[in-house]
């Protein structure tokens, strides 16, 4: 009995010693920021039912587009009939492939559009206009007109306005 009771108890504290020399190398978190734990809402007095002055900061999850959705939206509308090759909602780029008026057979255009700003401003879009015109069998490239440009530029930021006040009184 005493043997058995030996080969037990040794067997047991092999059982600790073994447990005891866990070699994984668990790294700590380092420490938040004072701004990361402002965040998370470490630190209050009062705790989180006090009166606040604005806006509960957003939670970072989820996905959302990273460009101002209407003037994603009011581009894509205007440049409807013209064959896409890139579109990307996340960096703003908008890129169309050349495009041959039906009543114009020897010239063509394609656009490209990078909307640069969440929001709603005339300065967050750019615009580049490549026109094109057929000779000799040749496509020579021909400087577009920065008046055509403004009016492209006009056309989407209208349209946006147009889309962000129907969604106002939706």
């Amino acid at each position: 009995m005493r043997r058995k009771s030996l080969f037990c108890l040794s067997l047991s504290l092999l059982g600790l010693a073994v447990a005891g020399c866990d070699t994984s190398s668990q790294k700590e978190a380092p420490p938040l920021s004072a701004e990361e734990n402002r965040k998370k809402g470490f630190g209050k007095l009062f705790g989180d039912d006090t009166l606040t002055f604005g806006k509960k900061a957003k939670s970072e999850q989820g996905v959302a587009i990273g460009v101002n959705s209407f003037l994603w939206r009011a581009t894509l509308d205007v440049l409807s009939f013209l064959p896409l090759i890139q579109a990307d909602p996340f960096g703003g780029v908008i890129i169309t492939d050349w495009y041959t008026p039906p009543t114009v057979p020897s010239e063509r255009f394609k656009v490209d559009v990078l909307i640069l700003d969440p929001q709603l401003r005339s300065d967050a879009l750019r615009i580049s206009i490549f026109h094109q015109i057929q000779k000799d069998g040749n496509w020579k490239e021909i400087p577009v007109d920065a008046s055509v440009i403004n009016d492209l530029e006009e056309a989407i930021l209208l349209k946006a306005r147009h889309l962000r006040i129907s969604s106002l009184n939706s």
